[in-house]
């Protein structure tokens, strides 16, 4: 079954509903010709519509409920994977997943938020959104792979981290933070993807690498639009405006050099045809990964500190400039 349309993708629903109506007639030849025609235009009018979308656009393919997520490419990439449950301190947060697996008959550390797929799995996995337990997790399982030398390779797909009393009362700025610390310090290869959403502190607990990459269609703020225009604008409807003046693409995102590489996606997004996508990522993700473990550990640890103590230079720049 094809993945839902997006509300800007709606040429596409409209050429999708003609091969429905086609497909309620008896089959003919003719009508086999005409499907083909219609689903060959799709591709095309895809094409030209994700050649030149928008930052709000982009929102809308990010959040995408068909998205693949770390469970796909669990599934899709790796192998032997054996999940690790709880943080040794309260509880197993659902929101974040990790264990370890094979990649190409090396073994690695996956780490990652998952968001769910049906309702029933969206409740159980909070919609992506971590709290504390969730990042104490990852921590304990990095520094298990730390223990045993074996890279990270983590992936990013959270709205924020869960903002609920609860959360605040378990100390969720403080695990976050402590994660930040411990993971620029890590003593072993860390490769960070933002597959899909990459919001605020939730995303940022568990993405310090030696490389980040990021999906095509993927985005990276410190805030989702709607909480900027909110704030901002008192007018959550300015959400358009917000996701533009957020810089929260990846094309943008590697012009600041938040993120280090853009990893290519299908036309018309992952969704469209996880497979391919896992097919792309595989490519830059086996280079990537070769390139970090070839590090000695002092480099390696050097390069990630002056990576991420170099951010921001551009607003130093520009205060300086003033």
């Amino acid at each position: 079954m094809a993945p839902e349309t997006l509300e800007f993708e709606e040429p596409i629903a409209a050429v999708l509903r003609e091969i429905d109506a086609l497909n309620q007639l008896p089959p003919t030849d003719a009508r086999d010709r005409q499907i083909e025609a219609l689903q060959r235009r799709i591709q095309t009018v895809r094409a030209a519509l994700y050649a030149s979308l928008t930052p709000w656009q982009r929102v809308l393919v990010a959040r995408h409920p068909a998205r693949p997520s770390l469970e796909d490419f669990v599934k899709l990439l790796f192998t032997g994977f054996v999940e690790i449950h709880g943080d040794r301190r309260f509880a197993d947060d659902h929101a974040i997943m990790t264990g370890f697996a094979e990649y190409k008959g090396q073994p690695v550390l996956l780490v990652g938020h998952v968001k769910g797929g049906d309702t029933k799995e969206k409740i159980y996995r909070n919609f992506g959104y971590a709290r504390p337990e969730g990042y104490r997790k990852a921590l304990r399982a990095m520094r298990l792979a730390e223990k045993f030398g074996r890279p990270i390779i983590i992936f990013v797909d959270t709205p924020a981290a869960y903002p609920g009393i609860e959360s605040e009362e378990r100390g969720v700025a403080e695990a976050i933070a402590v994660n930040l610390r411990e993971m620029m310090v890590l003593d072993t290869s860390i490769v960070v993807l933002v597959s899909g959403e990459g919001g605020s502190g939730g995303a940022l607990g568990i993405a310090v690498g030696d490389r980040v990459l990021m999906q095509e269609f993927a985005i990276y703020s410190v805030i989702p639009p709607e909480g900027c225009a909110a704030i901002l604008w008192r007018d959550a409807s300015k959400k358009i405006d917000a996701a533009e003046a957020l810089k929260l693409t990846a094309p943008d995102l590697l012009k600041a050099g938040i993120i280090d590489e853009i990893v290519p996606e299908p036309v018309g997004g992952a969704h469209t045809d996880p497979a391919a996508a896992a097919r792309l990522m595989d490519d830059v993700l086996e280079r990537v990964l070769g390139e970090v473990t070839s590090l000695d550990r002092e480099t390696r640890l050097r390069l990630r500190y002056e990576k991420f103590r170099g951010m921001g230079k551009i607003g130093i720049d520009f205060v300086d400039a003033e």
